[in-house]
């Protein structure tokens, strides 16, 4: 028996995505629907060997469909219509927008990380942010060896982060025009601005850091900061993290650590130049690490580098893979 999956907002680079990922994998599935605005309904998309017909998303579509689940790429307004709706007639709902991250008693999940908390949703899971995604994958070995005492991130986030709008306004602005999206141009330049700002002087962007990987790892009191930059690179995230942990650190342990972690790539020989860049980590599915070095400045102190394709790994990847694990929980 398989199941009846359904992408809402498939139009998006997330959720185009998702239904690549979809297509990739040989899921037990027997249906899937796809859904968008009004605007795009009547569209095609392909998917294996197929075409769907994209629907317009409405209240009475989601309650008539009988979806086992729906993985959501809709912003958070849209979300917070349509999610709960969903959730009401059944459907487990993967949601990747901000809207449900922090609220009591919806899981937030990064399957290689706390796969276990999934199974404890009231019809609703949330996608973590996209740069939250890569770090804990990557602090997860560091935590379960030596312990977490301080987070320290700086992100270098590509304009994909941002949607269309955020490649369109490289593009542009790399041709000499004038930024549309950005309040700065982004070409050869990098904006330490992502999201709004609070009054505290903290953006939206580096509370999500902050906030989601407290809850990640259940350490609501694990003190974390974080500085949030774009960049003017197309796709994939780069993320700088300095941690102070419990214990020693023991590198050569750490690497062992690394390279039997599932999702992540070690490229840490940076006397021979191999480390993660960017540039080589669009299109992957893995996060990868490298860069690592003690911190001397602090008592067990160290520095690592990580990158990740933020729309696979960050968003749509890191959601069809809490599927997996639902589906894979119920047989």
């Amino acid at each position: 028996m398989g199941y009846n999956v359904a992408i809402l907002g498939v139009t998006g680079l997330v959720g185009q995505t998702m239904r690549s990922i979809l297509e990739e994998k040989d899921l037990d599935l027997d249906s899937l629907r796809v859904f968008a605005s009004k605007n795009s309904a009547g569209g095609k998309v392909p998917f294996k060997g197929q075409e769907l017909t994209i629907e317009e998303l409405t209240e009475e579509a989601i309650r008539e469909g009988k979806f086992d689940f729906a993985l959501s790429a809709l912003d958070s307004g849209i979300s917070e219509r349509f999610s709960p709706v969903a959730a009401e007639v059944g459907t487990v709902v993967i949601d990747n927008s901000s809207r449900y991250r922090m609220e009591e008693g919806v899981p937030l999940i990064v399957p290689e990380v706390n796969g276990e908390d999934a199974k404890d949703h009231r019809g609703i899971i949330a996608n973590p942010n996209c740069s939250t995604i890569q770090s804990v994958l990557a602090l997860e070995p560091i935590k379960e060896l030596f312990g977490l005492k301080r987070v320290v991130y700086t992100t270098y986030q590509a304009v994909s982060g941002s949607g269309v709008n955020g490649v369109n306004d490289l593009e542009n602005t790399l041709n000499g025009g004038e930024p549309q999206f950005y309040p700065h141009p982004i070409a050869f330049n990098i904006l330490p601005h992502i999201d709004d700002f609070l009054d505290t002087g903290y953006s939206k962007e580096e509370m999500k850091m902050i906030d989601e990987t407290r809850k990640i790892f259940n350490l609501p009191e694990l003190p974390v900061t974080a500085t949030a930059v774009r960049v003017p690179v197309r796709g994939a995230h780069s993320v700088a993290i300095n941690v102070e942990t419990e214990r020693e650190v023991d590198l050569d342990a750490l690497r062992a650590a690394f390279e039997k972690t599932p999702g992540i790539v070690l490229q840490d020989d940076p006397k021979n130049n191999v480390y993660p860049m960017a540039l080589y980590t669009e299109g992957k599915d893995e996060v990868f690490v490298g860069r690592l070095r003690k911190d001397p400045s602090v008592p067990h102190g160290l520095d690592l580098w990580c990158t990740a394709d933020n729309i696979r790994k960050g968003a749509a990847l890191n959601a069809v893979q809490i599927l997996e694990y639902l589906m894979g929980a119920e047989k």
